[in-house]
């Protein structure tokens, strides 16, 4: 007799936050890059090799993370393909992180990594004058019980993604 795995479904809801910028949507991009590190498969080469947590930590800190303390992952340009289908706006969702926020969440609750990193959506408005930039809030996500030392690094994250997409979209 074969074992059937247990499925559990577990309810939660998430803050959809939606930010427009009069800035437009090359420059919100522009401005996002210009506050972001790159190289995260450098990251995770650097994770393999034998060195210390804390060593590990300092070359993240100095050669990876950006000034927003958030690094570019990944983009999938849906901007691409819309044209198909008579959608003309661009739109870009990026996934960004940095592993060292994600372990202050991780390190409460393994399954926070789904949430770690976390998305973007940078939209050009159909008028084509701005820009909306939207993202679930992260500590909307993570919390499925209470675990105040997650909520409190979850928190933080939220301030910081914040605090970046003001950066890029505020004048």
């Amino acid at each position: 007799m074969k074992n059937k795995a247990k499925i559990e479904t577990r309810p939660f809801n998430g803050a959809h936050v939606v930010i427009h910028s009069n800035h437009s949507y090359d420059e919100v991009l522009d401005r996002l890059r210009s506050l972001m590190g790159t190289n995260v498969r450098d990251v995770a080469a650097l994770a393999k090799q034998p060195i210390s947590e804390a060593e590990f930590v300092r070359q993240v800190e100095d050669r990876y993370v950006g000034k927003s303390a958030f690094m570019f992952f990944t983009e999938i340009d849906h901007g691409g393909w819309l044209p198909k289908f008579g959608i003309k706006q661009r739109s870009v969702r990026w996934i960004i992180g940095n592993p060292l926020l994600a372990i202050t969440m991780i390190r409460h609750d393994i399954t926070a990594g789904l949430f770690a990193p976390v998305e973007l959506l940078v939209t050009e408005n159909n008028d084509q004058c701005g820009a909306t930039v939207t993202y679930v809030q992260p500590s909307s996500l993570m919390l499925i019980e209470e675990n105040p030392p997650l909520l409190a690094a979850a928190k933080a994250l939220d301030e910081k993604l914040a605090a970046l997409i003001a950066a890029a979209t505020d004048d």
